[in-house]
């Protein structure tokens, strides 16, 4: 993690300059200049938010594009509006909404090495870390060079049957194998740099990230782990045996996941809650880190100790 200096905001105030004194003053220039703003939900408070920002924007030097996006959007639909920000010029995404609304963000300027920062219009909000109340005090800060950021693990999944690669997808948070329509569980085998690692029958199995570890993973039983670190972690869903627990791998190995018996229970795999597959017995996912990772701008003075304890309730 990074603090990045430049910003009126950091160092001691400035003396008072006398009445009618000349002032030269120095701007720093801006460290972006092209954020695209997106969201998702369209109601008046979001609406009343773009319009805000699509007017002021402007007015620091920034040229500022628009888009709603779509979570449920397909990969061609992705690719689309990548094109068409990638064409903006944009250098920063601008979330306005939640985790969810982030991590489809995620899913579309993780590939151009755009950076995103998130104005919370949700609820827990682990990611989004501004307040609405807060947006026009800290953003031309942060416009101007002045933010925390750090580098948030990316996941690359590849669904293989017959040995061809079907489909491959991003996650941020995380994979989930899940039984699905259906109250049997399922079998399969994971394997972590192809040596085995368990069988199991269970409810299905977690491949989290570091930053996913706060969410599903977490409910499941799993550790939290702090986010710069290079790890996944494993956790199963309601397993058949208790004596397989959770366990935090490094990020360099590939993962394998094979779906191995036919019981009649159906599973898919779901990256960040988004896009779902379904499963064929004999399926293999493979899992392994994005050589990038994605950019996260937090405003200065971030820090995540301080928003597990305000999240999570820890007191103090």
């Amino acid at each position: 993690m990074t603090e990045r200096p430049g910003s009126p905001l950091i160092g001691p105030a400035p003396a008072p300059v006398p009445a009618g004194a000349a002032v030269a003053r120095a701007v720093a220039p801006l460290a972006f200049r092209c954020p695209a703003l997106l969201w998702q939900r369209d109601d008046a408070v979001v609406q009343t938010l773009v319009g805000r920002l699509h007017d002021s924007l402007p007015r620091l030097g920034c040229t500022v594009a628009a888009l709603r996006i779509d979570p449920a959007w397909e990969p061609a639909q992705d690719g689309a509006a990548r094109a068409q920000l990638a064409a903006a010029g944009t250098d920063l995404g601008i979330v306005l909404g939640g985790d969810g609304t982030l991590l489809a963000a995620a899913r579309i300027l993780a590939p151009l090495d755009v950076p995103l920062l998130c104005i919370n219009l949700g609820r827990l909000g682990f990611l989004a870390d501004i307040s609405p109340d807060d947006t026009f005090d800290v953003l031309p800060a942060i416009l101007h060079g002045a933010f925390h950021a750090d580098e948030r693990l990316l996941l690359q999944v590849e669904l293989h049957r017959g040995g061809q690669a079907l489909h491959t997808a991003t996650a941020l948070n995380e994979l989930v194998l899940h039984k699905w329509d259906s109250l049997k569980m399922i079998e399969f085998e994971t394997r972590a740099a192809g040596r085995l690692v368990h069988r199991q029958r269970a409810d299905g199995l977690i491949v989290a990230t570091p930053t996913g570890s706060t969410a599903y993973a977490l409910s499941s039983g799993g550790p939290i782990v702090y986010p710069d670190l290079r790890a996944v972690v494993v956790v199963p869903i309601c397993q058949h045996t208790l004596a397989i627990r959770p366990m935090v791998l490094g990020a360099d190995q590939v993962l394998e996941i094979e779906l191995t018996a036919d019981n009649h229970a159906k599973a898919r795999v779901v990256c960040d809650g988004q896009h779902s597959l379904p499963l064929e017995v004999g399926d293999r996912v493979l899992v392994r880190a994005r050589q990038r990772s994605l950019r996260l701008i937090h405003p200065p003075g971030y820090d995540y100790f301080e928003l597990l304890r305000t999240k999570l309730h820890w007191g103090g």
